[in-house]
């Protein structure tokens, strides 16, 4: 069936909202349940903290690895198709976590998981687009990053109750059931005609490899080999240049270089990628400073971690409205100012803050956050050519995730040389949000803008 106006009709707009929200929750509790849980990890496979880290490394690593390959054959096949093809392999995937009895299978099973989440997400933004009318797009991914901090809300907190009081494994089959919600209702969800051509299989294996190269050197590294782990990061800046040069001339490119020459989007990308970043420092450094620097238990910690998600709850929704009115440029310098202030806070609490006061220093974070990432993934979506919008969904989620891979290999790294317990993974989180607020305002510069929004063509988004 093919979707064409803007928008979806009503009530299918409704249950698509929802099929694509119970997959969007799906992935985040996925990706993010396992933070709590990894100290208990580490114990009791007898690997060390910064190794361990490569549990939310590899997932990540290997779901923006396939992201914009997979935007590209969603085109091909069908963004429906591909998105349920993507929960069922990741259900089954998540059944097989509960045999995990080594480091090295729980890596594989990982693997499998992010493979089957990877190929859905490729698509999601896409969907979503096509859901939405597109003078509501801001307001649609608010309230799709309401979803996301939901779970994220609701993941810690969960993932500290099956640590502290089941095994550890059912953390990796939480989110299962929220595939199985998905495919149920996927009928509803949009299914654009497939578009005839080939699929340029060399430049998505290249892609591919260059992600593995950057990412998976930082991960080497946390394993004690900074030499090698160093030499690949390196050697995958070296193909993303030379994969760059190719794909400039290319018409339909898997590495999307003809969206991300436009300021509005290439510019958002960069800014997406620091925030993520230090967001994903911030996540992932916190548990080992909450239990081996402060004592607290892992269901403690998950707790400890709610306030951050749910203050992005009750703010994403309000800056993604408020985006449709008011520069996002405008925002994200606003958001990262507040973030930075909030990280040295955290830097510098005392060990007697008590919940209290590492409470409200992360909601105050999360502030920061919710104001950012829902105006700049606006932009970087409503930019992009109605026939680009899987490409555009495939950057988004490859920065999002190339940002949060990123950083929990970061995090690693100065867990392995042992500055993890420290002020380092806090003051270079706040180093990566000052670099989202230059963005925010070089571009806020560069393309024009107002800082009111004035009313445009439904398919023009003004930065």
């Amino acid at each position: 069936m093919s979707d064409s106006g803007d928008g979806l009709p009503m009530p299918r707009r409704i249950w698509a909202i929802a099929a694509i929200s119970f997959g969007t929750a799906l992935f985040v509790v996925d990706g993010a349940v396992a933070n709590v849980a990894l100290p208990t990890i580490a114990r009791d496979l007898n690997v060390s903290d910064g190794a361990v880290t490569s549990v939310v490394t590899v997932y990540q690593l290997v779901m923006v690895m396939v992201l914009l390959p997979f935007a590209t054959i969603g085109d091909r096949i069908g963004h429906r198709n591909l998105y349920q093809i993507g929960q069922v392999l990741f259900f089954f995937a998540s059944a097989a976590a509960l045999l995990v009895n080594s480091f090295t299978v729980l890596m594989i099973v990982r693997a499998l998981q992010a493979l089957g989440a990877g190929i859905a997400l490729s698509v999601s933004a896409a969907m979503l687009r096509s859901i939405y009318p597109a003078k509501s797009l801001g307001s649609g991914l608010g309230i799709n990053s309401v979803i996301v901090a939901t779970s994220y809300a609701v993941a810690p907190t969960l993932g500290g109750f099956i640590v502290e009081h089941i095994d550890w494994r059912w953390v990796f089959v939480a989110a299962a059931p929220l595939a199985l919600l998905s495919l149920l209702i996927g009928r509803f969800l949009p299914d654009p005609e497939p578009r005839p051509g080939k699929v340029d299989w060399l430049s998505g294996l290249w892609n591919a490899g260059t992600v593995a190269l950057l990412i998976g050197g930082l991960t080497i590294a946390t394993h004690d080999r900074l030499v090698l782990g160093g030499a690949a990061v390196l050697a995958g800046i070296a193909s993303a240049y030379f994969l760059y040069r190719r794909e400039r001339g290319m018409q339909r490119p898997v590495l999307p270089v003809d969206l991300m020459r436009k300021p509005a989007i290439g510019l958002s990308v960069v800014a997406a990628i620091a925030a993520f970043i230090g967001s994903a420092m911030l996540i992932v450094g916190l548990p080992f400073r909450f239990e081996q620097g402060m004592g607290y238990s892992p269901d403690e910690v998950g707790l400890l971690i709610a306030p951050f998600p749910l203050t992005m709850l009750f703010v994403a929704p309000a800056a993604g409205w408020l985006s449709d009115h008011v520069s996002p440029s405008i925002m994200g310098v606003v958001g990262m100012f507040i973030v930075v202030v909030a990280l040295l806070l955290l830097t510098f609490m005392p060990e007697e803050a008590g919940a209290f006061g590492i409470a409200w220093r992360l909601s105050l974070c999360a502030l920061g956050y919710g104001l950012f990432l829902a105006p700049n993934s606006r932009l970087m979506i409503g930019e992009a050519p109605k026939d680009r919008s899987a490409a555009a969904g495939g950057l988004l989620s490859t920065a999002r995730l190339f940002g949060q891979s990123t950083g929990a290999a970061v995090v690693g790294v100065i867990l392995a040389i042992g500055m993890g317990l420290g002020p380092a993974p806090l003051l270079v989180s706040a180093g990566f949000a000052v670099l989202a607020a230059i963005c925010s305002a070089y571009r806020f510069r560069a393309t024009g803008a107002n800082l009111v929004r004035r009313p445009r063509h439904p398919d023009t988004v003004r930065p």
